[in-house]
């Protein structure tokens, strides 16, 4: 019997009243698009491409370099620009192929042309979904055709789409599901023919009831794919919440999704697969979220990988009059991260921009006082880690003790210990800042 929900996690405020009912609308870019080439885990994909080269929608631009990476496309038709260092979201400098956009989004020999996946081996749609460049459009950025082909696939018991959508402000996801039902089934069954003893679910919080139903009348009918609907919790949305609630197994730290017989992607991905496998399109563009207290109009876009952060502010009517927006974040406020400028490419795994009033971190820094050892860090932790003791040996950076004894690798950075600490202490970013340096020394 399926739960309903994990153990930990938190409840914060949602945010989804701004855009939760705004339905999709397809955002054209004005300017130069921008493609970095690591916009996912794994090693940077290789440009194939060269200043000067006209290209078109849906061509390759630069191929994956090696198997964990992935290929990027062109989402607009136009002329390589540059290929040169620049700023992204997370503020680092790095290698881009800068398009400059004709506007007339011609596409590129065979994109668009449709194929019955009945048709198709199993090594056929696993092809396809690499050559579309398909990564974690959640946020994770992993490439999709290296998570669908585990030691064994056959131990494989769910296929899991990821609808939960627990961060807050963000609803193109939801949008997605009401809008575009059919795509996901059909994407969820694809996957399935890769796993032939597992059941396909789709979890999808409560707070989304338009969702669920629409989810649930496209299953209709279906033996093998469900809905799943759970309670409102996050990080509802983390892997290994999913794998609690789903496969009602703990997922061991160190253990990988595939170890506890799941597979699980976001909604947006599973209907990438859909259109790579049956419409031959790579991954070009993505739903996207613009929110936020302080903009004018929140809405949900239909966005061209590579648009600027300040393009689709603009679309959304910009901050509202008279208001000053203290904070952008790509993302929401739980997981996001903060920018310095809107002058950014939006990449595969970035699925909005919040822009708020209060600077909430800046607020909570006015307060810090000492830990007080009240423990409910360790309460809402939602892999049962202790944030108390991690934050102690992140101080005094007894990086040892952090990763071997605390399990502090494991940490997913959901923010949840930071959100509930009485004593407003910055736990997550101090986790963030110790496996990061972590990290280094390891690759030195």
């Amino acid at each position: 019997m399926y739960k309903k929900t994990f153990i930990g996690g938190v409840h914060p405020n949602d945010g989804k009243e701004y855009a939760r009912n705004i339905p999709y609308q397809e955002f054209l870019p004005k300017g130069d698009l921008v493609f970095p080439l690591n916009q996912h885990i794994g090693k940077p994909a290789k440009p194939v491409v060269e200043k000067g080269d006209e290209v078109r929608m849906g061509q390759v631009i630069a191929e994956a370099d090696g198997f964990v990476s992935a290929n990027i496309a062109s989402s607009c038709s136009g002329k390589v620009k540059a290929i040169e260092k620049r700023r992204t979201v997370a503020g680092t400098v790095v290698p881009c192929i800068v398009i400059e956009n004709d506007g007339q989004y011609t596409p590129a020999d065979g994109v668009g042309i449709e194929t019955n996946p009945d048709t198709l081996t199993n090594q056929e749609i696993l092809s396809r979904i690499q050559a579309a460049g398909i990564v974690g459009l959640g946020g994770a950025g992993f490439p999709t055709h290296v998570k669908l082909a585990p030691k064994n696939p056959e131990e494989i018991q769910y296929v899991i789409a990821n609808g939960a959508e627990c961060e807050p402000y963000i609803t193109c996801d939801d949008q997605l599901m009401r809008t575009h039902p059919e795509e996901i089934v059909t994407g969820l069954k694809i996957m399935l023919k890769l796993f032939p003893a597992a059941e396909g679910v789709v979890l999808i919080e409560e707070n989304k009831p338009e969702a669920i139903a629409a989810m649930e009348k496209a299953c209709s009918g279906e033996s093998k794919v469900r809905v799943h609907p759970v309670h409102t919790k996050y990080p509802q949305g983390g892997e290994r919440s999913i794998i609690s609630v789903i496969a009602g197994k703990h997922l061991k730290l160190g253990m990988l999704p595939a170890d506890a017989g799941c597979v699980v992607d976001n909604v947006a991905t599973v209907r990438a697969i859909y259109r790579a496998v049956c419409k031959s399109e790579p991954v070009m563009e993505r739903g996207f979220t613009v929110s936020g207290d302080a903009v004018k109009n929140p809405c949900n876009l239909i966005v061209k990988i590579g648009t600027s952060f300040s393009e689709v502010l603009e679309a959304a009517g910009g901050i509202k009059d008279g208001m000053e927006a203290q904070k952008a974040l790509c993302g929401g406020p739980m997981m996001g991260i903060a920018m310095a400028s809107l002058n950014v490419p939006i990449c595969k795994n970035n699925n909005a921009l919040t822009v708020l009033s209060v600077d909430e971190v800046a607020e909570a820094e006015k307060k810090m006082t000492s830990c007080l050892r009240c423990g409910r860090c360790n309460q809402v932790c939602p892999l049962g880690l202790t944030p108390q003791m991690m934050a102690v040996a992140a101080e005094k950076k007894n990086y040892e003790r952090f990763e071997k004894k605390l399990y502090g690798m494991e940490c997913i950075a959901c923010g949840s210990c930071t959100y509930t600490c009485p004593a407003k202490r910055p736990l997550m970013q101090l986790f963030k800042q110790a496996k990061a340096e972590i990290m280094a020394a390891r690759r030195k």
